[in-house]
């Protein structure tokens, strides 16, 4: 490389090597008038480049690493100064602040998807759980375990999830439940919520869960943005499979659940569809969870 320097003229495949700019690249920015080289043979068009250009080529790459446009970084070597620069890099930073917060949702998004499916996997092929908390298969049930799968009415432990709250659900007769259910998802943008996330029901209580399974006084997202909190703790935990709003008897074993072993619950009711129209081609085998604290 000092050798190269002592030169005053590098082949194209010389500077390539000295900058680590593919010779590729270097003719295609020459193309497009970004970086040129110093001159050209009349004879055969070679190019020749100084070892001094190399400071441009890192104002290039400098800028280009920082995912902005080469258009924008040719007219800004025309114009470049401290304040030039200083504004194109904040209107960068702006838009990477963007980029950052939609990758942020997406792998929310990623996460809660793969909670909720891997649950449902599990729950379809039964696990053992010890204290209200899934463990190991190899735990049998005489060392103080219980057998959960979706048949089955269980206490279990349930870690606080945040959700976002819509509004409250007027139910008239004869109005079908995706009148309400698209209501809340055309308030999307107005509460904020990111729609991709699992969408739940929520009755104020057991008392309006019995009544009215399938009528939830409101629905939820599950987007972990959310300013309400399902609280961690002990929840009696049933299941039901079938479409949005089809709770057939989950609720009536629940109740009997809860009075046979004599429950105290308290709180509201959560829906939450663990396996849905992402995964599940047949609606009628959604799963949904139904869950309500225990004190």
């Amino acid at each position: 490389m000092y050798l190269m320097f002592m030169k005053d003229f590098l082949t194209i495949k010389e500077f390539s090597k000295l900058s680590g700019i593919e010779q590729t690249t270097l003719r295609y920015w020459d193309d497009i008038g970004l970086f040129s080289p110093a001159k050209r043979d009349p004879e055969n068009n070679y190019r020749y480049y100084t070892p001094q250009q190399i400071i441009s080529v890192n104002f290039i790459t400098v800028l280009s690493e920082l995912n902005i446009p080469l258009k924008t970084i040719a007219e800004m070597e025309r114009v470049r100064s401290p304040e030039n620069i200083v504004d194109l890099i904040e209107q960068q930073e702006k838009q990477l602040d963007m980029e950052l917060r939609r990758l942020r949702e997406r792998y929310s998004i990623i996460h809660t998807r793969r909670e909720f499916i891997n649950h449902g996997i599990r729950l379809s092929k039964g696990y053992i759980a010890v204290d209200g908390i899934r463990v190991s298969s190899d735990v049998a049930a005489e060392d103080g375990g219980v057998w959960v799968d979706t048949d089955r009415i269980s206490v279990l432990r349930r870690d606080s999830r945040a959700f976002i709250l819509g509004p409250r659900n007027n139910w008239q007769r004869g109005e079908p439940f995706y009148e309400y259910f698209m209501r809340f998802c055309d308030m999307a943008e107005e509460l904020r919520m990111n729609l991709c996330f699992p969408v739940g029901g929520y009755h104020d209580d057991m008392d309006s869960f019995m009544r009215a399974p399938g009528e939830p006084d409101f629905f939820f997202s599950v987007d972990p943005t959310g300013n309400r909190m399902r609280e961690a703790g002990k929840y009696l935990v049933g299941y039901e499979k079938g479409y949005y709003g089809e709770i057939i008897d989950v609720h009536e074993r629940m109740a009997a659940y809860a009075k046979e072993h004599a429950l105290t619950l308290h709180g509201p009711v959560y829906t939450m569809y663990l396996l849905d129209e992402v995964c599940m081609k047949d609606p009628n085998r959604y799963l949904a969870q139904i869950c309500i604290a225990v004190l």
